[in-house]
């Protein structure tokens, strides 16, 4: 008897489906909508290294999925990558370029640069021409010094000492073009993150909840999680639990549906 021996799983993103999908949209069908997260992330450079921000709503369509997301994602113990976009676009595709820059490291026995990490970012979703919906902020502090990227969906990438991008960029980048200079204390730095964040926060409905940060210096690292919660939600005023027996009861009645007779129980041997 003949057999046969089953294909190897393919690596990465896989598009087989892509036609099919194509083909069922021109006949109306209605396919599930991504999971987006309607951001605002940001980054600046400042006189010891870098500040990385980013906001916690994940959004799908109208609906708030996540209050509290991560979209800081690790790269290496030297740089990490804002991401905005498709959520699960963002969160796999920086786990596998992580995974990349640890072989590099462990291949050189040497950190991995920034530069490198960025290359191999843009090269990855240059080749899938926009279809993985990941734009990304990248920073990190390397033999080099501090760098900081932006790397948009379709691989093109811009290197500045402040970037912002997402749905609330704007609002942000307005904040950062009024008070951002070079010489910035690490306090000063964070907390002008902190303040671009809550422009997007506040000024795009897309970004919401709660401020993450991330500096990065020479030789550390220290994620600040939920630095800032500045839509926590109050107290209610009163409660609105109604205590037993405000509503009066007419009649109770217990009917029972099915009779399980012995030997009708579910076989479960």
């Amino acid at each position: 008897m003949a057999t046969t021996a089953t294909a190897a799983p393919k690596g990465g993103f896989n598009f087989d489906y892509y036609a099919r999908n194509e083909m069922l949209a021109e006949k109306g069908v209605k396919l599930p909508k991504a999971t987006k997260t309607g951001t605002t992330i940001v980054g600046c450079l400042y006189k010891d290294g870098l500040v990385l921000g980013a906001d916690t709503r994940a959004t799908a369509g109208p609906i708030v999925a996540d209050k509290n997301c991560e979209k800081i994602h690790y790269l290496a113990p030297n740089m990490y990558c804002c991401g905005a976009g498709t959520a699960a676009d963002t969160e796999f595709t920086t786990n596998l370029i992580a995974s990349k820059l640890e072989l590099h490291t462990l291949a050189t026995g040497r950190e991995a640069r920034v530069a490198t990490a960025m290359t191999m970012l843009k090269q990855m979703l240059f080749r899938y021409q926009g279809h993985i919906g990941a734009a990304l902020v990248l920073g990190g502090f390397d033999v080099t010094g501090p760098h900081l990227y932006t790397i948009y969906p379709h691989g093109s990438t811009d290197k500045l000492p402040f970037v912002t991008m997402g749905s609330g960029s704007l609002a942000a980048m307005s904040v950062f073009e009024s008070k951002w200079r070079a010489d910035l204390t690490r306090d000063e730095a964070v907390d002008l993150v902190k303040d671009a964040i809550e422009a997007g926060i506040f000024n795009d409905l897309g970004s919401g909840s709660n401020v993450d940060v991330c500096v990065i210096t020479k030789g550390n690292v220290e994620y600040l999680r939920n630095y800032k919660k500045p839509n926590e939600r109050a107290p209610k005023l009163q409660s609105y639990k109604f205590a037993r027996g405000t509503t009066s009861t007419l009649t109770s009645d217990f009917r029972k549906f099915v009779d399980v007779i012995e030997g009708d129980a579910m076989d479960i041997s």
